[in-house]
């Protein structure tokens, strides 16, 4: 059998260096730290990646990539069990990245790219949600008056957007491990999706609600 081609050593590079952002958080990881973590001279960093920000931006593309193609599936959004499924699985995306949301503020204020693609993230975000909307009316799972709409949409995006701020305040030492993860993204996808329940059919409202309670979802 051929053996396998290596991986190119850019690729490992941002592997590594997503994983180091998402556990101690960008601010907190250095170029040094990725090099020694990756057993490469920081020289060989710098010759893929010149400055820090590079690596961050690189990053950023790809969820912003993975993002866009994500986004879309909300068109096909019926019903709760079909948000359910879409939201959770936009927060097993965004925990894949969660270094920008955990240190979001931080990288805005320092990074004029993310801090214009980061609008146009938002912007999108609330456009797929405003699409899952209008699928769900269409459908008759939701009653919604069309002056609620952006109002309602805006709250979900906003509670998607900082979910995981939020379980870092309430639990600073576990939130972000990925042991964590799990119940920290069903409570989420929770939070986000009952937000619909005063418009929800009367089914819906009760299937929502055994989504939650299969799911384990306690509240939170």
């Amino acid at each position: 059998m051929a053996k396998k081609a290596p991986r190119r050593t850019a690729e490992r590079i941002l592997e590594v260096t997503l994983d180091l952002f998402n556990r101690f958080g960008e601010p907190n990881v250095s170029t040094t730290l990725i090099s020694a973590e990756l057993n490469i001279s920081p020289g060989n960093l710098y010759y893929h990646y010149p400055a820090k920000d590079e690596l961050i931006n690189s990053l950023f593309d790809r969820y912003e990539l993975a993002l866009s193609e994500l986004l879309n599936a909300s068109d096909g959004v019926r019903d709760v069990e079909d948000a359910w499924f879409f939201l959770h699985t936009l927060f097993e995306l965004i925990w894949q990245y969660r270094f920008l949301y955990r240190d979001l503020n931080d990288l805005l204020s320092k990074n004029r790219r993310l801090e214009t693609h980061f609008q146009w993230v938002l912007k999108n975000k609330t456009t797929s949600v405003r699409a899952m909307l209008d699928g769900m009316s269409r459908a008759g799972t939701l009653r919604i008056d069309a002056r609620e709409v952006d109002a309602t949409a805006t709250g979900m995006v906003v509670v998607l957007t900082y979910w995981l701020s939020y379980e870092y305040v309430r639990d600073p030492r576990r939130a972000l491990e990925p042991e964590s993860a799990q119940l920290a993204l069903l409570r989420g996808a929770h939070h986000v999706l009952n937000l619909l329940a005063p418009y929800l059919e009367s089914g819906q409202r009760m299937h929502l609600l055994g989504l939650a309670g299969a799911y384990g979802e306690s509240g939170g």
